[in-house]
């Protein structure tokens, strides 16, 4: 977690001039680098081509030994570590390669190799506090923390007031473990002087979640999950936190980000399958739940509800005794029933959306008639179809619906169903039922798919 001590503003920095181009590439810059792609994940991305781009010109053995440090930072900021530690030691060995192979070697956990580097860094004048600040991380990842807490004693004057001293000096303490207010405390103080700094942030929603304080702990690991490149201890105490509350969507998403950077991990492989085994488990429960609840109010009887008793006589002569029954039924078979009319209608409607259910929900698919060709039929049967659909005498109503859908002659007519004419505007049970009875009486003809 070590940043250097300076600290300088990221307005306006440009992450691809930064890393592609020739230019003043120190401490300073590698700071505002480092802050701008962790702060916003669009910056990471572009981070990301950068370093591409970089490494198509390495394989082209276009690239000095100074770009290569540019590389190398790059790779280390996107967790390419095994690339970053190669291209570094391949790089011009200056104060800043050395340091930053010094973190990547720590990220490795190359700890023995990692405490010579800082020491290599600050002979070749790399900041000594940024470097103490490293030997402690890694003294404590070593299970020394004493040996951190001498490297941290070190440090005087302002670096002791930056967050990643108070952040490194908290969880050296935590360690120890004789003084969890103090951590406490010096995680606090870190937070205050950087909101943004991902070792506080993951201190405090440690020692919260040790105190039980899941829902505070889990919005702490939140604010530092979008912090890149991604913490793995964060990540696993996220995931874990998430498993713990149900939401195991989320704890696929925190492994699978530690496997993005770190495809070896065998601990974030097998928590990962564990973690979507359990989302599996709760995705049929959830649905077991669901389909039982819905069971249960289709088996609800229709005499249990308050309709007219035309209504509720039309059901009765229909065989309809249950919810799920009504369900399976279309509004065109309640309304081709005798005497069943759209008052009626409505109102079963109204009382299935109270229950979250509608008409013809479970209706099988019905096969629908093809609609003929009248080209392929009789001379006298064509005739018969062409002629206008005002040989009907129909009402003026359903001779306006007719007409305002562009229904003109009989055969045009006859390639409609009674779903079709139903929804169109102003036109219902009694144009459908009048229309039908005049293609009977006039033609002995049927609407399509009857």
């Amino acid at each position: 977690m070590v940043t250097q001590t300076t600290t300088t503003t990221t307005a306006g920095f440009d992450v691809k001039q930064a890393l592609l181009y020739d230019g003043v590439f120190g401490p300073k810059e590698t700071q505002r680098l480092a802050q701008v792609v962790s702060r916003d994940f669009s910056q990471f991305e572009i981070l990301r081509d950068s370093v591409q781009e970089l490494q198509d010109k390495e394989k082209r053995g276009e690239l000095s030994p100074a770009a290569k440090v540019r590389l190398g930072v790059g790779l280390y900021l996107t967790g390419n570590y095994a690339d970053a530690k190669a291209t570094l030691k391949s790089s011009d060995n200056g104060a800043l390669a050395l340091f930053y192979l010094a973190r990547t070697l720590s990220a490795m956990e190359q700890y023995g190799d990692a405490l010579k580097t800082y020491d290599s860094a600050k002979k070749a004048g790399y900041n000594s506090d940024d470097c103490s600040l490293g030997k402690a991380e890694v003294y404590r990842c070593m299970k020394e923390p004493e040996k951190g807490l001498a490297e941290l004693d070190k440090i005087s004057g302002a670096s002791e007031q930056t967050a990643e001293y108070l952040y490194q000096r908290g969880t050296t303490v935590s360690a120890i473990g004789n003084n969890p207010d103090e951590a406490l405390a010096l995680y606090r103080r870190a937070e205050a002087a950087d909101r943004n700094h991902i070792g506080a942030l993951f201190g405090l929603a440690l020692e919260r979640e040790r105190g039980g304080f899941d829902e505070e702990a889990l919005e702490l690991y939140k604010r530092a999950a979008v912090i890149y490149p991604a913490h793995v201890g964060l990540l696993f105490n996220l995931g874990l936190l998430y498993e713990d509350l149900g939401q195991y969507d989320q704890a696929v998403v925190c492994y699978q980000r530690i496997l993005d950077s770190f495809p070896n991990n065998e601990r974030a492989k097998l928590f990962l399958k564990d973690a979507k085994a359990s989302n599996n488990m709760h995705i049929d429960e959830d649905a077991k739940r669901r389909t039982d609840k819905l069971g249960h109010v289709l088996n609800q009887p229709i005499s249990d509800f308050e309709l007219p008793v035309r209504a509720r006589n039309c059901l009765k002569s229909m065989d309809i005794t249950t919810l799920g029954d009504l369900c399976k039924h279309t509004e065109h078979d309640l309304l081709a029933s005798k005497n069943f009319g759209e008052n009626s209608l409505m109102d079963i409607k109204e009382m299935l959306a109270l229950k979250g259910l509608r008409l013809g929900q479970f209706a099988e698919e019905k096969p629908v008639a093809e609609a003929v060709d009248i080209n392929s039929l009789p001379v006298e049967e064509q005739e018969k179809l062409l002629q206008s659909v005002d040989e009907l005498n129909l009402t003026v109503r359903a001779k306006k619906c007719l007409n305002r859908n562009n229904i003109q002659t009989i055969g045009e007519l006859l390639q409609k169903t009674a779903d079709e004419l139903l929804k169109c505007k102003n036109f219902g049970i009694t144009s459908l039922n009048e229309i039908r009875d005049k293609l009977r009486e006039k033609y002995n003809l049927k609407l399509r798919g009857e």
